[in-house]
């Protein structure tokens, strides 16, 4: 997990999120989840930023990230989850765009 790399209490995270679904501003689950496997374990200052609802399409992470993932598996067929895995674990960018992905082996 990229949370490992950074050194105990010397870390701090912007998180942008929409204010939808499960990770909405009112989410305690979210919250919760948050403060005691992020922060606390690893003594992070986390800032989430909700967008306001219907403009998560002003988020730039994932502008950048899907468009380059689309390309990546353009006109090839994603017949299973792996394959699916493999193009995105294989996406980049000449200016250093690297993308990490897993599959979680539980329903959420």
């Amino acid at each position: 997990m990229w949370a490992k790399e950074v050194p105990q209490g010397q870390g701090t995270v912007l998180i942008l999120a929409d204010s939808g679904g499960s990770n909405s501003a009112r989410a305690r689950g979210w919250k919760y989840h948050l403060q005691h496997h992020l922060v606390n374990p690893y003594r992070l200052q986390v800032t989430v930023c909700h967008y306001p609802p219907g403009a998560s399409k002003w988020n730039p992470i994932e502008h950048r990230v899907f468009s380059q993932i689309s390309n990546n598996w353009a006109g090839r067929p994603l017949e299973s989850y792996e394959t699916a895995l493999k193009y995105i674990r294989t996406t980049g960018t000449a200016t250093g765009l690297a993308v990490c992905a897993r599959m979680l082996p539980k329903k959420i």
